[in-house]
């Protein structure tokens, strides 16, 4: 839920201890390391970054697809944690674009604007990855991307 990283480093290090191997991994939207323990790697919610054809399916969806309406509050909240926590670059993609549609029609409480920045950090950050770009080159892109 950081947004796309990039590993720049294995370290092994003693952490109450217990020694093992750290993947060293910075994120560059918001200027974070993070230290995740090999071990673990598989049980997270860690993955590659997705390639530009993945991107652009992802952008197309985020634009075109439909939005589900019918939901309460506390059911599109849970739902949309849910998909948050997941990684997945299309869960992410389709929190941000639900989320939007619904504060251009009304204002979302504070819960829901968090998660709304969060979701559009997280976009933002594996789109500049893939493309080698800025965070405001990808935030420009991913609002012009109906192009794509």
């Amino acid at each position: 839920m950081h947004g796309a990283g990039v590993i720049e480093a294995i370290e092994e290090k003693e952490i109450q201890g217990k020694r093992q191997e750290y993947y060293l991994i910075t994120i560059p939207i918001s200027s974070m390391q993070v230290m995740i323990p090999l071990a673990k790697v598989t049980s997270s919610s860690i993955r590659a970054v997705s390639d530009k054809l993945a991107m652009k399916n992802v952008l197309h969806i985020f634009h075109y697809g439909e939005s589900d309406t019918s939901l309460s509050w506390k059911e599109r909240y849970k739902l949309n944690s849910e998909k948050l926590k997941s990684g997945k670059l299309q869960e992410g993609a389709e929190v941000l674009r639900d989320l939007t549609r619904i504060q251009n029609q009304k204002a979302l409480n504070s819960s829901e604007k968090q998660m709304l920045l969060t979701a559009r950090k997280m976009l933002i950050s594996e789109l500049g990855l893939i493309n080698g770009i800025t965070e405001n080159q990808a935030t420009d892109l991913l609002s012009t991307s109906k192009n794509v």
